[in-house]
Protein backbone atom coordinates (compact mmCIF):
# COMPACT_ATOMS: atom_id res chain seq x y z
CA UNK A 1 0.00 0.00 0.00
CA UNK A 2 1.26 3.53 -0.71
CA UNK A 3 2.11 4.50 2.84
CA UNK A 4 2.47 8.20 2.05
CA UNK A 5 -1.20 8.93 1.41
CA UNK A 6 -2.29 6.69 4.28
CA UNK A 7 0.15 8.37 6.65
CA UNK A 8 -0.90 11.83 5.50
CA UNK A 9 -4.55 11.22 6.26
CA UNK A 10 -4.23 8.75 9.11
CA UNK A 11 -6.12 5.99 7.30
CA UNK A 12 -5.49 2.27 6.89
CA UNK A 13 -6.30 1.92 3.19
CA UNK A 14 -5.81 4.37 0.28
CA UNK A 15 -9.53 4.34 -0.49
CA UNK A 16 -11.41 7.65 -0.43
CA UNK A 17 -15.18 7.28 -0.60
CA UNK A 18 -17.34 10.18 -1.75
CA UNK A 19 -21.03 9.98 -0.82
CA UNK A 20 -24.00 12.28 -0.17
CA UNK A 21 -24.82 10.22 2.95
CA UNK A 22 -23.20 10.93 6.30
CA UNK A 23 -24.02 7.35 7.35
CA UNK A 24 -22.10 5.91 4.41
CA UNK A 25 -19.22 8.35 4.85
CA UNK A 26 -18.86 7.46 8.53
CA UNK A 27 -18.93 3.75 7.73
CA UNK A 28 -16.18 4.18 5.11
CA UNK A 29 -13.99 5.93 7.67
CA UNK A 30 -14.70 3.28 10.30
CA UNK A 31 -13.69 0.62 7.76
CA UNK A 32 -10.27 2.21 7.31
CA UNK A 33 -10.79 4.48 4.31
CA UNK A 34 -11.58 8.18 4.23
CA UNK A 35 -15.29 8.93 3.98
CA UNK A 36 -15.98 12.21 2.18
CA UNK A 37 -19.41 13.75 2.67
CA UNK A 38 -20.89 15.60 -0.29
CA UNK A 39 -22.34 18.84 1.07
CA UNK A 40 -24.30 20.01 -1.96
CA UNK A 41 -27.62 18.63 -0.68
CA UNK A 42 -27.54 20.83 2.42
CA UNK A 43 -29.32 24.14 1.84
CA UNK A 44 -29.51 25.02 5.53
CA UNK A 45 -26.10 25.41 7.21
CA UNK A 46 -27.67 24.12 10.42
CA UNK A 47 -28.48 20.81 8.71
CA UNK A 48 -24.90 20.41 7.54
CA UNK A 49 -23.67 21.30 11.02
CA UNK A 50 -25.89 18.59 12.49
CA UNK A 51 -24.65 16.02 9.94
CA UNK A 52 -21.00 16.80 10.66
CA UNK A 53 -21.63 16.73 14.41
CA UNK A 54 -23.11 13.27 13.93
CA UNK A 55 -20.01 12.23 11.99
CA UNK A 56 -17.76 13.63 14.71
CA UNK A 57 -19.48 11.26 17.11
CA UNK A 58 -19.85 8.20 14.84
CA UNK A 59 -16.52 7.77 13.09
CA UNK A 60 -14.72 6.29 16.07
CA UNK A 61 -12.24 9.15 16.10
CA UNK A 62 -11.17 8.33 12.54
CA UNK A 63 -10.78 11.10 9.95
CA UNK A 64 -13.33 12.13 7.36
CA UNK A 65 -13.60 14.81 4.70
CA UNK A 66 -16.13 17.04 2.98
CA UNK A 67 -16.76 17.82 -0.67
CA UNK A 68 -17.94 21.39 -1.22
CA UNK A 69 -19.06 22.29 -4.74
CA UNK A 70 -17.82 25.80 -5.50
CA UNK A 71 -18.71 26.85 -9.05
CA UNK A 72 -17.60 30.13 -10.53
CA UNK A 73 -19.68 32.97 -9.16
CA UNK A 74 -22.03 34.37 -11.79
CA UNK A 75 -22.28 38.18 -12.01
CA UNK A 76 -25.85 38.44 -10.73
CA UNK A 77 -25.46 36.18 -7.71
CA UNK A 78 -25.43 38.01 -4.42
CA UNK A 79 -27.29 40.99 -5.89
CA UNK A 80 -31.01 41.75 -5.85
CA UNK A 81 -31.50 39.97 -9.17
CA UNK A 82 -33.89 37.07 -9.06
CA UNK A 83 -32.09 34.08 -10.55
CA UNK A 84 -35.36 32.31 -11.29
CA UNK A 85 -36.35 35.23 -13.52
CA UNK A 86 -33.38 34.35 -15.73
CA UNK A 87 -34.91 30.95 -16.57
CA UNK A 88 -36.89 31.10 -19.86
CA UNK A 89 -40.57 30.28 -19.56
CA UNK A 90 -40.18 27.73 -22.37
CA UNK A 91 -37.79 25.71 -20.21
CA UNK A 92 -40.22 25.78 -17.30
CA UNK A 93 -43.06 24.67 -19.57
CA UNK A 94 -40.96 21.81 -20.94
CA UNK A 95 -40.16 20.50 -17.45
CA UNK A 96 -43.80 20.72 -16.37
CA UNK A 97 -45.00 18.98 -19.53
CA UNK A 98 -42.37 16.23 -19.25
CA UNK A 99 -43.21 15.47 -15.62
CA UNK A 100 -46.88 15.18 -16.58
CA UNK A 101 -46.09 12.83 -19.48
CA UNK A 102 -43.90 10.68 -17.20
CA UNK A 103 -46.62 10.47 -14.58
CA UNK A 104 -44.49 12.03 -11.84
CA UNK A 105 -46.69 13.03 -8.88
CA UNK A 106 -46.45 16.42 -7.14
CA UNK A 107 -44.38 16.90 -4.01
CA UNK A 108 -45.58 15.38 -0.78
CA UNK A 109 -46.09 18.69 0.98
CA UNK A 110 -43.57 17.79 3.67
CA UNK A 111 -41.13 20.73 4.05
CA UNK A 112 -38.45 18.34 5.31
CA UNK A 113 -38.33 16.48 1.98
CA UNK A 114 -39.63 18.99 -0.55
CA UNK A 115 -36.68 21.40 -0.46
CA UNK A 116 -34.64 21.42 -3.65
CA UNK A 117 -30.87 21.60 -3.82
CA UNK A 118 -29.36 25.09 -3.87
CA UNK A 119 -25.83 23.99 -3.09
CA UNK A 120 -24.64 24.66 -6.63
CA UNK A 121 -24.71 28.36 -5.77
CA UNK A 122 -21.38 29.91 -4.82
CA UNK A 123 -22.95 31.68 -1.84
CA UNK A 124 -24.35 28.42 -0.43
CA UNK A 125 -20.98 26.71 -0.91
CA UNK A 126 -19.37 29.51 1.10
CA UNK A 127 -21.69 28.72 4.01
CA UNK A 128 -20.65 25.07 3.74
CA UNK A 129 -17.01 26.09 4.14
CA UNK A 130 -17.86 28.09 7.25
CA UNK A 131 -19.64 25.13 8.83
CA UNK A 132 -17.05 22.53 7.84
CA UNK A 133 -14.20 24.53 9.33
CA UNK A 134 -15.85 24.32 12.74
CA UNK A 135 -15.56 20.49 12.73
CA UNK A 136 -12.64 18.07 12.80
CA UNK A 137 -12.53 17.49 9.05
CA UNK A 138 -9.45 15.92 7.51
CA UNK A 139 -9.97 17.02 3.90
CA UNK A 140 -11.77 19.66 1.85
CA UNK A 141 -12.44 18.69 -1.76
CA UNK A 142 -13.94 20.61 -4.65
CA UNK A 143 -15.44 18.89 -7.67
CA UNK A 144 -15.41 21.98 -9.89
CA UNK A 145 -11.76 22.96 -9.99
CA UNK A 146 -9.47 24.58 -7.46
CA UNK A 147 -11.31 26.21 -4.56
CA UNK A 148 -10.86 29.97 -4.25
CA UNK A 149 -7.44 30.93 -2.91
CA UNK A 150 -8.86 32.21 0.36
CA UNK A 151 -10.57 28.85 0.97
CA UNK A 152 -7.31 26.99 0.34
CA UNK A 153 -5.45 29.34 2.69
CA UNK A 154 -8.13 29.02 5.34
CA UNK A 155 -7.96 25.22 5.19
CA UNK A 156 -4.18 25.24 5.38
CA UNK A 157 -4.27 27.50 8.42
CA UNK A 158 -6.20 24.72 10.17
CA UNK A 159 -3.88 22.01 8.82
CA UNK A 160 -6.56 20.61 6.51
CA UNK A 161 -5.42 19.33 3.09
CA UNK A 162 -7.33 20.43 0.00
CA UNK A 163 -8.24 18.23 -2.98
CA UNK A 164 -9.58 19.11 -6.42
CA UNK A 165 -10.83 16.97 -9.28
CA UNK A 166 -9.19 17.13 -12.70
CA UNK A 167 -10.29 15.82 -16.08
CA UNK A 168 -7.14 16.90 -17.90
CA UNK A 169 -3.45 17.05 -17.02
CA UNK A 170 -3.49 20.82 -17.54
CA UNK A 171 -6.22 21.11 -14.91
CA UNK A 172 -4.06 19.12 -12.50
CA UNK A 173 -1.10 21.43 -13.07
CA UNK A 174 -3.29 24.44 -12.37
CA UNK A 175 -4.54 22.85 -9.14
CA UNK A 176 -0.99 22.17 -7.95
CA UNK A 177 0.05 25.73 -8.86
CA UNK A 178 -2.90 27.04 -6.82
CA UNK A 179 -1.77 25.20 -3.70
CA UNK A 180 -4.05 22.17 -3.85
CA UNK A 181 -2.59 19.24 -1.89
CA UNK A 182 -4.28 16.28 -3.63
CA UNK A 183 -5.40 15.92 -7.24
CA UNK A 184 -8.19 13.51 -8.12
CA UNK A 185 -7.81 12.36 -11.73
CA UNK A 186 -11.41 11.64 -12.71
CA UNK A 187 -11.89 9.74 -15.94
CA UNK A 188 -14.73 9.81 -18.43
CA UNK A 189 -16.33 6.70 -16.89
CA UNK A 190 -17.03 8.43 -13.58
CA UNK A 191 -20.40 9.61 -12.36
CA UNK A 192 -21.22 13.27 -11.92
CA UNK A 193 -19.11 16.05 -13.45
CA UNK A 194 -16.53 14.44 -15.65
CA UNK A 195 -14.38 15.21 -18.66
CA UNK A 196 -13.80 13.40 -21.93
CA UNK A 197 -10.63 11.38 -21.23
CA UNK A 198 -10.89 7.78 -20.01
CA UNK A 199 -9.22 6.77 -16.76
CA UNK A 200 -6.66 4.45 -18.39
CA UNK A 201 -5.32 7.40 -20.37
CA UNK A 202 -5.92 10.19 -17.87
CA UNK A 203 -4.37 8.76 -14.70
CA UNK A 204 -0.79 8.32 -16.00
CA UNK A 205 -1.00 11.69 -17.76
CA UNK A 206 -1.91 13.41 -14.49
CA UNK A 207 0.67 11.43 -12.52
CA UNK A 208 3.36 12.43 -15.02
CA UNK A 209 2.26 16.06 -14.81
CA UNK A 210 2.00 16.55 -11.04
CA UNK A 211 2.78 13.25 -9.32
CA UNK A 212 6.15 14.47 -8.02
CA UNK A 213 4.45 17.49 -6.42
CA UNK A 214 1.19 16.11 -4.98
CA UNK A 215 -0.48 12.72 -4.51
CA UNK A 216 -2.84 11.71 -7.30
CA UNK A 217 -6.01 9.74 -6.60
CA UNK A 218 -7.70 7.78 -9.39
CA UNK A 219 -11.43 8.10 -10.00
CA UNK A 220 -13.78 6.66 -12.58
CA UNK A 221 -14.54 3.00 -13.29
CA UNK A 222 -13.33 1.64 -9.96
CA UNK A 223 -15.48 -0.95 -8.22
CA UNK A 224 -13.22 -3.94 -7.55
CA UNK A 225 -9.86 -4.78 -6.04
CA UNK A 226 -8.49 -5.47 -9.51
CA UNK A 227 -9.41 -1.95 -10.58
CA UNK A 228 -7.84 -0.52 -7.43
CA UNK A 229 -4.61 -2.33 -8.26
CA UNK A 230 -4.77 -1.11 -11.85
CA UNK A 231 -5.04 2.48 -10.60
CA UNK A 232 -2.03 1.98 -8.35
CA UNK A 233 -0.10 0.44 -11.27
CA UNK A 234 -0.85 3.55 -13.32
CA UNK A 235 0.88 5.63 -10.65
CA UNK A 236 -2.00 6.74 -8.45
CA UNK A 237 -1.39 6.97 -4.71
CA UNK A 238 -4.93 5.80 -3.98
CA UNK A 239 -8.45 5.73 -5.36
CA UNK A 240 -11.49 7.99 -5.11
CA UNK A 241 -14.75 6.04 -5.37
CA UNK A 242 -18.22 7.58 -5.49
CA UNK A 243 -20.86 5.65 -7.39
CA UNK A 244 -20.03 2.28 -5.83
CA UNK A 245 -21.30 3.31 -2.39
CA UNK A 246 -24.80 4.20 -3.63
CA UNK A 247 -25.99 0.62 -3.23
CA UNK A 248 -24.62 0.09 0.26
CA UNK A 249 -27.00 -0.79 3.07
CA UNK A 250 -26.23 2.39 4.97
CA UNK A 251 -27.50 4.45 2.04
CA UNK A 252 -30.79 2.58 1.84
CA UNK A 253 -33.94 4.13 3.24
CA UNK A 254 -36.56 2.04 5.03
CA UNK A 255 -36.51 -1.76 5.13
CA UNK A 256 -35.92 -2.40 1.42
CA UNK A 257 -34.08 -0.79 -1.46
CA UNK A 258 -35.40 2.72 -2.16
CA UNK A 259 -36.33 4.06 -5.57
CA UNK A 260 -32.79 5.06 -6.44
CA UNK A 261 -31.25 1.76 -5.44
CA UNK A 262 -33.89 -0.20 -7.36
CA UNK A 263 -32.93 1.79 -10.45
CA UNK A 264 -29.21 1.23 -9.92
CA UNK A 265 -29.46 -2.48 -9.17
CA UNK A 266 -31.04 -3.26 -12.53
CA UNK A 267 -28.78 -0.98 -14.59
CA UNK A 268 -25.86 -2.17 -16.71
CA UNK A 269 -22.60 -0.44 -17.51
CA UNK A 270 -24.06 0.98 -20.73
CA UNK A 271 -27.07 2.50 -18.97
CA UNK A 272 -25.56 5.94 -18.35
CA UNK A 273 -25.36 9.11 -20.38
CA UNK A 274 -23.17 12.22 -20.15
CA UNK A 275 -25.37 15.30 -20.25
CA UNK A 276 -25.69 18.91 -19.06
CA UNK A 277 -29.30 18.47 -17.91
CA UNK A 278 -28.47 17.85 -14.24
CA UNK A 279 -26.51 20.99 -13.34
CA UNK A 280 -25.65 22.80 -16.56
CA UNK A 281 -22.19 21.23 -16.76
CA UNK A 282 -21.43 17.83 -18.35
CA UNK A 283 -22.23 15.07 -15.86
CA UNK A 284 -22.72 11.33 -16.21
CA UNK A 285 -26.21 10.24 -15.17
CA UNK A 286 -28.37 7.14 -15.12
CA UNK A 287 -30.01 6.81 -18.54
CA UNK A 288 -33.80 6.65 -18.31
CA UNK A 289 -37.04 8.21 -19.54
CA UNK A 290 -36.12 11.59 -18.03
CA UNK A 291 -32.77 11.81 -19.85
CA UNK A 292 -34.40 10.55 -23.04
CA UNK A 293 -36.98 13.35 -22.88
CA UNK A 294 -34.17 15.93 -22.77
CA UNK A 295 -32.52 14.27 -25.79
CA UNK A 296 -35.66 14.63 -27.94
CA UNK A 297 -35.48 17.02 -30.93
CA UNK A 298 -38.00 19.43 -29.38
CA UNK A 299 -36.25 19.63 -25.99
CA UNK A 300 -34.60 22.94 -25.04
CA UNK A 301 -30.86 23.24 -24.53
CA UNK A 302 -29.78 22.97 -20.88
CA UNK A 303 -29.08 26.25 -19.14
CA UNK A 304 -25.69 27.16 -17.60
CA UNK A 305 -24.96 26.47 -13.94
CA UNK A 306 -26.62 27.33 -11.58
CA UNK A 307 -29.77 28.06 -13.60
CA UNK A 308 -30.23 24.50 -14.86
CA UNK A 309 -30.27 23.06 -11.35
CA UNK A 310 -32.71 25.73 -10.22
CA UNK A 311 -34.89 24.74 -13.17
CA UNK A 312 -34.91 20.99 -12.45
CA UNK A 313 -34.34 20.92 -8.68
CA UNK A 314 -38.00 20.44 -7.78
CA UNK A 315 -38.40 17.92 -10.60
CA UNK A 316 -35.57 15.83 -9.13
CA UNK A 317 -37.31 15.85 -5.75
CA UNK A 318 -40.61 14.82 -7.30
CA UNK A 319 -39.01 11.93 -9.17
CA UNK A 320 -37.26 10.63 -6.06
CA UNK A 321 -40.50 10.79 -4.07
CA UNK A 322 -42.54 9.32 -6.93
CA UNK A 323 -41.19 5.81 -6.51
CA UNK A 324 -40.68 5.01 -10.22
CA UNK A 325 -37.11 3.73 -10.77
CA UNK A 326 -37.41 4.49 -14.49
CA UNK A 327 -37.45 8.26 -14.01
CA UNK A 328 -35.08 9.02 -11.12
CA UNK A 329 -32.41 11.64 -11.77
CA UNK A 330 -29.07 10.58 -10.34
CA UNK A 331 -25.40 10.92 -11.26
CA UNK A 332 -23.71 7.53 -11.49
CA UNK A 333 -20.69 6.14 -13.29
CA UNK A 334 -20.35 3.25 -15.70
CA UNK A 335 -19.32 1.08 -12.76
CA UNK A 336 -23.08 0.79 -12.10
CA UNK A 337 -22.91 -2.49 -14.00
CA UNK A 338 -21.10 -4.02 -10.99
CA UNK A 339 -23.54 -2.61 -8.44
CA UNK A 340 -25.84 -5.63 -8.33
CA UNK A 341 -26.76 -6.01 -4.66
CA UNK A 342 -27.17 -4.07 -1.43
CA UNK A 343 -24.41 -4.74 1.10
CA UNK A 344 -22.96 -3.02 4.18
CA UNK A 345 -20.03 -0.67 3.64
CA UNK A 346 -17.77 -2.86 5.79
CA UNK A 347 -18.47 -5.85 3.55
CA UNK A 348 -17.85 -3.85 0.38
CA UNK A 349 -14.55 -2.59 1.77
CA UNK A 350 -13.50 -6.07 2.87
CA UNK A 351 -14.20 -7.48 -0.59
CA UNK A 352 -12.24 -4.68 -2.27
CA UNK A 353 -9.22 -5.36 -0.08
CA UNK A 354 -9.45 -9.14 -0.44
CA UNK A 355 -9.59 -8.93 -4.22
CA UNK A 356 -6.73 -6.41 -4.22
CA UNK A 357 -4.61 -8.90 -2.26
CA UNK A 358 -5.55 -11.73 -4.62
CA UNK A 359 -4.71 -9.64 -7.68
CA UNK A 360 -1.34 -8.68 -6.26
CA UNK A 361 -0.57 -12.33 -5.50
CA UNK A 362 -1.60 -13.41 -9.00
CA UNK A 363 0.90 -10.94 -10.42
CA UNK A 364 3.59 -11.92 -7.95
CA UNK A 365 3.60 -8.52 -6.27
Amino acid sequence: MPASVCDTFGIEHPIFGFTPSEHVAAAISRAGGLGVLGCVRFNDPAELDAALSWMDENTGGKPYGVDIVMPAKIPTEGSSADLSAMIPQGHKDFVARTLLELGVPPLSGDPATDVGVLGWLHSVARSHVDVAMSHRIGLVANALGSPPVDVIERAHERGVPVAALAGKAEHAVRHADNGVDVVVAQGYEAGGHTGEIASMVLIPEVVDAVGERVPVLAAGGIGSGRQVLAALALGAAGVWMGSYWLTTAEYRLGTGPDTLQRALLKAGSSDTVRSRIYTGKPARLLRNRWTQAWAAPDAPQPLPMPLQNLLVGEAHQRMMQGGDPDVVAMPVGQIVGRMNDVRPVAEVMADLLAELTQARARLGL
